[in-house]
């Protein structure tokens, strides 16, 4: 058994590009209406992009974290590559910060810094 993570998207050459800039993800497979992100290093979890003809409306009920050891460079990357910020500062709960940010096409998606380990 293995998982993947469908995403809708209305523009899909657009998010393939966002994600796997923003991920390091390489496209590996694409038939309408689906395009297919892999890991550009090794084995980990397949992004799917579906094409959808609704664009998206209210707040996700499932997202994506992307870890980072930086999140203020990581944040700024990601704008650059189309993405923006949805609140003006990082959260900080139990350890971990993060920001909320969307993709070119709306779709949240958290940058998050974990807890330092003391060890």
């Amino acid at each position: 058994m293995r998982l993947v993570v469908v995403l809708d998207c209305e523009d899909l050459e657009l998010l393939a590009a966002f994600w796997s800039q923003a991920i390091g993800y390489r496209l590996s497979g694409s038939l309408e209406p689906y395009c297919v992100l892999v890991p550009e290093q090794g084995e980990g979890v397949e992004l799917v992009l579906q094409r959808v003809p609704e664009p998206k409306t209210v707040k996700n009920r499932m997202h994506l974290d992307i870890l980072t050891d930086d999140l203020d460079s990581s944040v700024q990357r990601l704008c650059d590559l189309g993405a923006r910020t949805l609140q003006p500062a990082a959260i900080e709960q139990h350890g971990f910060r993060w920001i909320v940010m969307a993709d070119p096409e709306g779709n949240e998606f958290c940058v998050c810094v974990e807890p330092r380990s003391n060890t």
